[in-house]
Parts: C-alpha cells; structure tokens; sequence
C-alpha cells in the first residue's frame, strides 16, 4: 500500500553546527552488523558523500523474526548502518538511541515485543507505508538526519548456505550443508558458500552508487556472512569489478572466530580471491596486531593487487574493536596517498 507524503524532511535543518561535514570523496562502504557500524562511524568524520550498502541475509533474532512474520527484508543491519550514521548531535545521539532501543518486560515476563529494536519496527513501518524499501530506508535516514544513506544490497531477502566438513566415526569426513545467516556465522570453517537464490537482483541504487563512488570500502566483518555475500551477487561483484573507483579491504582485528575457525589473515584474503578471482583491491588495511605472519599476508594481498597498509585501528581494550577516530584516520591517510 502506498501513501502520499510530503518533501523528504532534512532533520537537522541544513546549517546546524555540527551537521554536515565538509564535503569529501564519494565512498560506498560495504558489509553488514558490527563491521560496517565501524567503517561507517569513522566515514562519517571525514565525508558527506557516504553511501552504506547492507547485506540482507539475516535469519536471526528479532530481524528474523520480522523477516519470517512480515516478508520483509531483515531490517536490523540496515538499522545499525542508519544508527552509526547518526551526527553527534543531541538529535543525533538521541535518535541513535531510540533506534537500538530494545525492549524488554520487567519482572522476567515474556512480552510480544521482547528483544524487537525499535529501530526494526520503524523501518518495518515505513516500508508496509511506503511500499518500497530504499523510500523508506530515506525517510528513517531523514529522521535520524543521518550523515549519508543506506541501501540494502538486494530488494528481497537473501539467504547464505555452505558445507562443513563433520568427521564420520571410521574416519574421514563428510560434507553437511549449513542453512541460514545465523548458523553459518558459528559453523567453524565454511566452504562452498552460497547466496540464494542465485538469481537474485541487486537494488539499482547501490549499483549506480558504486559506479558513482571515488572510494569503495569491504569490511570489516563477519567474513563469509556480511563481507563476502557483496562478491556472491553477480550482478554486484561485476559493479565492483567495473567501478572506476579505488577499492579498500579492511581486515578484521579479530581472525580465528567462529565463523573463520582455524583461518589466519592471509587464509581472509585467500577465500575473497577463490569466491571472486576476478575482483581485486587497490588496499588493504590492517592493525598490525592481527596478522601473525606479515610476509605471507603480503604474499596474499599480492594476489588480489593489494598494497597493505598496517595501522593502528583497534580500540585500546581487550575486545576486537574498530576505534572509529583512529580508523578514520587511517582512511584518511589512504585517501590522501591515493
């Protein structure tokens, strides 16, 4: 159903102090939940022409519910894209946290809306009244008057499967297929991971934006589940392949994990290059803590025609996260060599 609406609002109003960044480069940052949130907060602080395209494969918690209940499109990587795009406004700051927002009953009893963000709601909302889902991911953004838009990767939910290798009792192994986002991402080693159904479209915008783009941004992120999946939509990995632009791998601080299991820094780049041969990299970015053998992670970057480039991007604490000032100044410095 769709409704009649009026200009798309600019909240805040053009002018506010604080509201807009100088105008930089045209940067399209790919990926999916904590990786992208990342790149993007420290985007954000150094252009306004920033575009996030989001993976939309999502099976689990509250986005997958919405996606199973509503046939909609998992909204919560797109609302985390949006979140981080947020301006460090009071607005801003006060948006950011009513979209994450989650909720909860007191007293431990089961509520309908337990664990639902009402971010997801929201952009759940926009879509069933606008009927498209980039006319809505625009109003969400207008609202939060988020530094650059958002647009999922593809218009229709996508689904991610691989094989894992599971040891049979007289030795050897045998394969197993692994289904949904969800799984995938605690599966240990993948291989022969699919994006279904393999004929999906990818959403026009995002490709007209990466044609467009000065700069394109992978990672970092969940590696075969939200940095990948933007190589195994064919129609998006020829626009990748195509683009004009200089492209950019940041690498994870974190590599042995759940989903990468037993994989070093080089092993990364290696599964990029056999899902997607032909693609390949102008830099690749990396904290130098997270790369045990460096000659053989610039053996691997080779392969792609990468020039590494290590950098100091973790936050100073014990988890594996991307420090966004630091991060961004990272970008600004390749930006600036390019």
């Amino acid at each position: 159903m769709g409704v009649l609406t009026g200009p798309l609002p600019l909240v805040p109003p053009k002018g506010t102090p604080g509201s807009q960044p100088a105008k930089g480069p045209s940067v399209v940052a790919l990926g999916g939940g904590h990786g992208l949130s990342a790149s993007l907060s420290a985007l954000r602080l150094l252009t306004s022409e920033l575009t996030a395209i989001v993976t939309v494969a999502d099976d689990g918690g509250s986005s997958g519910r919405l996606r199973e209940e509503y046939g909609v499109l998992p909204p919560g990587d797109l609302r985390m894209a949006l979140s981080a795009l947020c301006d460090d406004t009071d607005w801003g700051r006060t948006w950011r946290d009513v979209m994450q927002h989650r909720f909860k009953t007191p007293s431990g009893r089961q509520g309908s809306l337990d664990d639902h963000a009402m971010g997801n709601l929201l952009i759940v909302t926009l879509w069933e009244l606008l009927g498209d889902a980039v006319a809505g991911l625009k109003w969400a953004g207008a609202l939060l008057g988020a530094r650059g838009q958002v647009l999922p990767m593809s218009t229709q939910p996508l689904n991610i499967e691989g094989d894992v290798r599971v040891p049979l009792p007289g030795g050897g192994y045998e394969f197993q297929i692994v289904k949904g986002q969800a799984k995938c991402a605690v599966a240990g080693s993948l291989e022969n991971v699919r994006l279904l159904p393999e004929d999906a479209r990818a959403c026009i915008e995002a490709l007209t934006a990466i044609e467009l783009a000065d700069w394109i941004i992978l990672g970092p992120g969940s590696w075969y589940t939200s940095v990948l999946p933007h190589l195994l939509l064919p129609e998006m990995r020829q626009a990748l392949c195509d683009t004009p632009a200089k492209r950019c791998l940041t690498m994870n601080l974190a590599m042995d994990t759940k989903e990468t299991s037993g994989m070093s820094a080089a092993d990364h780049l290696d599964a990029l290059r056999h899902y997607a041969p032909e693609f390949s990299v102008d830099v690749v970015l990396a904290d130098p803590t997270s790369i045990s053998d460096l000659k053989e992670f610039e053996r691997a970057a080779g392969m792609i025609g990468a020039e590494v480039v290590l950098g100091k991007v973790g936050a100073s604490s014990r988890r594996p996260v991307h420090d966004p000032l630091r991060l961004a100044s990272a970008y600004h410095d390749i930006f600036g060599n390019s």
